[in-house]
């Protein structure tokens, strides 16, 4: 029975280092948050600037990323880089439909970057 569960330890702590969670940089962003920002960058800038903030929220850290101009949704992404919802944004609005509680819900908030660029 030890060896088993020796063997499942080893698994999680290697099947843990390889996830996406475990590759944070100096500011403990995930290694696709910077991907993320050296897309940006690459871009044109957009007006209003483009940003990406952390939150809490429904007991996860998620990142939100503000539209760039009217009727373009906005996008919410767990830990992993995977897209949770769009909260805003749109024709109408109010997003996608998917997390309408978003705005209400969300705690400590924290600018993780802004492009510094102007048209």
């Amino acid at each position: 029975m030890r060896i088993i569960t020796a063997i499942a330890l080893t698994f999680l702590i290697w099947a843990w280092g390889c996830s996406d969670i475990g590759s944070l940089d100096g500011s403990g962003n995930p290694s696709w948050v910077n991907q993320l920002i050296v897309q940006f960058q690459n871009a044109p800038p957009g007006n209003p600037p483009q940003s990406i903030w952390r939150y809490d929220y429904k007991g996860q850290t998620v990142y939100y990323v503000p539209a760039q101009c009217c009727d373009q949704f906005s996008v919410l992404y767990d830990s992993k880089g995977n897209v949770i919802c769009a909260p805003d944004g749109g024709f109408t609005g109010g997003g996608d439909g998917r997390c309408p509680d978003f705005f209400r819900e969300r705690k400590n908030e924290v600018l993780i970057w802004r492009d510094s660029r102007t048209r």
